[in-house]
């Protein structure tokens, strides 16, 4: 063995201090087909969102899960020009709660801003589900964008802090998510909004009030805001190798260690799904954010009048699934 020289980095120290928080954002963009067909231009503005409403001091970490080149060109950008601190490649989809195990453990930070990466960063974003950490007793998970369909699992904590009758907590039940912020919501998701905004008619909100501020008593596990301290708790120990799912064990997780998961009243994060709406793009070019690509209507799920026929699902079903190894070289 041998050695030229001295390491010319020995004896040096890094200046690199964490921030307390780290947003950390979970990638993964397989394809730009098919369904993915849009998803980088939906990625650029999540990216352009972010970067405009995020002034708190901040590390950017994002773990990105098997994506396609073009997207790993775009993120190596970002890196390069300083807007991601932290790129970490996995050269296969290992699960989103694998994900989890990892950018939880790696971020540096004592609070984690996680997203997905079709999410939407409103102008105080972070300043809103901030606060309500620093309000409420015990809170494990803040989100930012609320969602009734989320409020009626995983709120046993919520429960004992009312019946344990908290001083200066008010809590009533009212309409406060705007039937909009609902059907928008259903469309990002592939649901049905008409058929959701039914579903959710006599539904009533969880308001909790404390010290002027604020909160609905639920989460959404598509963006939230969390110290990195339970987030780790709430982890299970075994890697379970499902690419999806989960996320409702770690909801569950959350609660029996005995945290609140909570939303702002107000939606300052937004779902958008896999395309961008017009109405979404006209809302982000008023913001004086940069939007690229092809306008897609959003409209729910119909159902196609080849599959009124006897059989044809079990048909293309088939086909979809040959058309499928022959395009990825399977077959």
């Amino acid at each position: 063995m041998a050695r030229l020289g001295v390491n010319p980095e020995r004896g040096k120290f890094s200046a690199y201090v964490p921030a307390k928080i780290t947003v950390a954002m979970l990638t993964c963009i397989p394809t730009l087909e098919g369904y993915f067909q849009h998803r980088l231009d939906v990625l650029k503005l999540v990216f352009a969102s972010l970067q405009a409403n995020t002034p708190l001091p901040h590390d950017v970490l994002v773990f990105d899960n098997g994506s396609c080149p073009a997207v790993i060109e775009y993120l190596r950008q970002l890196h390069a020009a300083g807007e991601i601190d932290f790129l970490l490649l996995s050269g296969e989809n290992i699960g989103k709660i694998g994900a989890f195990k990892l950018i939880f453990h790696v971020a540096p930070g004592e609070i984690i801003a996680y997203a997905d990466d079709d999410i939407f960063f409103y102008p105080g974003w972070l300043e809103a589900q901030l606060q309500i950490i620093d309000t409420f007793p015990r809170v494990g998970m803040v989100s930012g964008a609320p969602v009734r369909h989320a409020s009626d699992r995983a709120r046993r904590s919520l429960e004992a802090l009312i019946e344990e009758g908290l001083p200066g907590l008010a809590v009533s039940s009212e309409r406060r998510i705007p039937d909009e912020w609902e059907a928008d919501w259903a469309l990002s998701t592939g649901r049905d909004p008409e058929k959701h905004l039914q579903e959710m008619r006599a539904w009533q909100d969880l308001v909790l009030r404390l010290v002027n501020i604020e909160a609905l008593g639920s989460a959404s596990h598509f963006q939230f805001v969390a110290p990195k301290s339970v987030l780790l708790q709430a982890l299970p120990a075994e890697w379970s190798g499902k690419l999806m799912g989960s996320m409702l064990e770690l909801d569950e997780a959350i609660d029996n260690l005995g945290f609140l998961r909570l939303s702002t009243v107000e939606r300052v994060t937004r779902h958008l799904g896999n395309a961008l709406s017009p109405e979404l793009i006209a809302e982000a070019r008023a913001m004086g954010l940069p939007v690229e690509g092809k306008v897609v209507p959003l409209r729910p799920r119909a159902r196609h009048w080849s599959l009124r026929l006897p059989g044809s699902r079990r048909v293309l079903k088939g086909l979809y699934n040959w058309l499928f190894d022959v395009l990825s070289g399977t077959d």
